[in-house]
């Protein structure tokens, strides 16, 4: 084989994954920063690093942040104490339509005064400007139609696994 030949074959084989490749990176303190927001109870910044078509089918952004303080105060009156948590390595990148997703691994951790919860969930990140930047959706405990009604070209090939069910520590 000649050396074109070569190099015609190993650009074949290189370019189809040009157009995924991201930088991981950028997509991970992306999420870092949703993660810090989220436990600090910065709900402009959270609602600003949300998938925007989650933030018109929750009723707008006034409306969104009203569920999050609602869903928080509701949290605090079954005895959380604290949030935080983490978002894991993000995981290989589809292209959907015009849009790029990846999946990122979250964990959670609700703190009460007698012990804490542990649980893992799951963030989408969606880019419409191929990586430049990234909005997300919290899809562990979401339904698939839910998520063809946000994402109407969603691979099928990223496969979101099931959350995980909290764990109890005593403390």
């Amino acid at each position: 084989m000649s050396f074109f030949n070569k190099l015609y074959c190993i650009l074949l084989f290189i370019i189809p994954f040009a157009g995924v490749a991201q930088d991981t990176a950028l997509l991970k303190r992306q999420a870092d920063r949703l993660a810090k927001a989220t436990f600090k109870g910065d709900y402009k910044t959270v609602i600003d690093l949300t998938y925007p078509k989650l933030v018109e089918l929750s009723g707008g952004r006034e409306t969104m942040q009203k569920l999050m303080i609602e869903r928080i105060d509701g949290l605090k009156k079954q005895g959380v104490m604290q949030f935080n948590g983490s978002v894991g390595s993000p995981g290989p990148f589809y292209n959907a339509g015009t849009q790029i997703h990846c999946l990122l691994p979250e964990t959670i951790t609700l703190q009460m005064f007698n012990g804490h919860y542990v649980t893992q969930s799951y963030l989408l990140a969606i880019s419409d400007d191929k990586g430049k930047s990234w909005t997300f959706i919290d899809v562990g405990n979401m339904p698939g139609e839910v998520l063809h009604k946000l994402l109407p070209d969603y691979n099928d090939e990223l496969v979101i696994p099931s959350s995980g069910k909290p764990m109890f520590f005593a403390d």
